[in-house]
């Protein structure tokens, strides 16, 4: 008898949920009495983790209750310390571009390639960035599926005004004609 395998929802790059264990490296930099606004929510599994460890968390998630809920046209909440979420990654730059806006300290997960263009390298010079990187990539969980085994691109939490002490360098590179 020959087994049709049920066809797999198409999953978008916005769609991988952030496991507990990925913010572990972040804890040591947040401030116990802070109110943290985890801005684009998903399924909650960094607010519940914050909570458990003590934090008060504020959540947002475009998803859930449309546009008065998007991170990047909404109000702010009146009390909030620091913005902290995996951001959607085709929404990075309107995301750093926001939470720079906003002047608090903040961390977002994003992939390594963050790094890269001019665009997001003047952000970086003109208003600063720190870096966790990890040494493992993360199993991000992925929707419809169980979890995955790996993850095909590295991230690093990408911070400001957090003190975590790390700094990069950005140069320009010219290319010979």
């Amino acid at each position: 008898m020959i087994k049709k395998k049920l066809p797999s929802k198409k999953v978008s790059p916005d769609d991988y949920m952030t496991p507990h264990y990925a913010l572990n490296p972040l804890l040591k930099y947040l401030k116990k009495n802070w109110i943290i606004w985890e801005c684009a929510s998903g399924s909650g599994n960094l607010a519940k983790f914050l909570r458990k460890k003590g934090y008060k968390v504020v959540t947002t998630e475009i998803l859930r209750g449309g546009t008065n809920n998007d991170f990047l046209t909404c109000k702010p909440p009146k009390k909030y310390n620091c913005i902290l979420t995996n951001p959607p990654y085709s929404l990075k730059n309107e995301f750093l571009e926001r939470c720079y806006k906003l002047k608090k300290p903040f961390a977002l997960l994003l992939p390594l390639t963050t790094l890269e263009t001019e665009t997001r390298q003047n952000l970086f010079n003109n208003f600063g960035l720190e870096i966790i990187f990890f040494n493992k990539r993360i199993n991000f969980e992925v929707p419809y599926q169980t979890k995955s085994n790996s993850s095909y691109f590295a991230t690093a939490w990408f911070t400001n005004k957090l003190k975590i002490g790390n700094s990069l360098n950005f140069v320009k590179l010219e290319r010979d004609n």
